[in-house]
């Protein structure tokens, strides 16, 4: 503990030295994200499925930037849909309202995941994207099982927060992570913190972004990455990767509530078997 404790003095003394407009830039520790809300739903998902229908209504119909989001993501899907896909459209669809420019759903959607996980009362009471988190963890499990399960090596700019790590140490990025395959393309996005990671649940969502060219990896929030290296260049951060495992504090966490009050519940295997679209509104919707 003393040589970690003596590694961040010395590491924030090092950028207390450097330029005041370096020092305006947050700092904030990497660490396992433990207030993520981080539901695989394992053993769940057919089940899940059958509630989302109902539980939608409120979220979709309450949330105008997820409402939004979703109607330009649906028409954008229409536009492409002679492309095959081992995706349900909902899941697709899903995939591509998480990455719509306007408005910027990801950036709340992202901020609510990393904050829905400190209890089951605070996802269950005050997390809004039920629905999304859902089809989002589906739609990574289905391409990464499509894919024979590869690793890829990726990029991710940060700007506006300078993150700290320590070599060996497990991390979560604890939200869906946006990466790219392309080093200059993931620079534009912010340079304060630079990740090089090499993700093994990650999957590349090209097919299903509104900006193919980036050459977009989504990670979800339940990997964990060992750190590698950290080095600084300049003002920036510099911080390598690599994956290690998974862990979820989470697993069906919504249907444990709902379901298995007064019952024991079994989620241990199994997977969604519909492959038909769940909601004609949601799939329709129109401005």
């Amino acid at each position: 503990m003393e040589h970690l404790a003596l590694g961040l003095v010395q590491l924030l003394g090092m950028l207390a030295s450097v330029s005041p407009m370096f020092q305006k830039v947050p700092i904030m520790e990497m660490d396992m994200a433990p207030n993520s809300f981080d539901d695989q739903y394992k053993g769940c998902s057919d089940k899940m499925e059958k509630e989302l229908k109902e539980l939608n209504r409120t979220e979709f119909y309450t949330n105008k930037m997820y409402a939004e989001a979703w109607i330009k993501a649906n028409a954008k899907w229409q536009s492409r849909k002679s492309q095959s896909s081992v995706l349900k459209r909902e899941q697709a669809i899903a995939l591509m309202a998480y990455t719509v420019d306007r408005p910027l759903l990801y950036k709340e959607f992202n901020a609510a995941v990393r904050e829905a996980g400190r209890s089951p009362e605070e996802y269950l009471l005050n997390f809004h994207f039920k629905v999304l988190h859902f089809l989002l963890t589906e739609a990574l499990r289905a391409l990464w099982d499509a894919q024979s399960r590869r690793c890829h090596n990726v990029y991710r700019g940060v700007g506006g927060i300078i993150f700290t790590a320590q070599r060996g140490q497990s991390v979560r990025f604890g939200q869906f992570a946006s990466s790219s395959q392309d080093k200059k393309r993931a620079k534009k996005f912010g340079t304060d913190t630079f990740f090089s990671v090499k993700t093994c649940y990650g999957v590349p969502i090209r097919k299903f972004s509104f900006f193919n060219k980036e050459k977009e990896v989504l990670i979800p929030p339940f990997e964990i990455f060992e750190v590698i290296s950290v080095t600084h260049e300049g003002n920036s951060a510099r911080i390598k990767l690599r994956s290690k495992d998974v862990y979820s504090k989470y697993n069906c966490e919504f249907l444990k509530e709902k379901q298995c009050k007064n019952q024991t519940c079994d989620f241990s295997a199994g997977q969604s078997v519909s492959r038909y679209p769940l909601w004609g509104f949601l799939l329709t919707a129109k401005a």
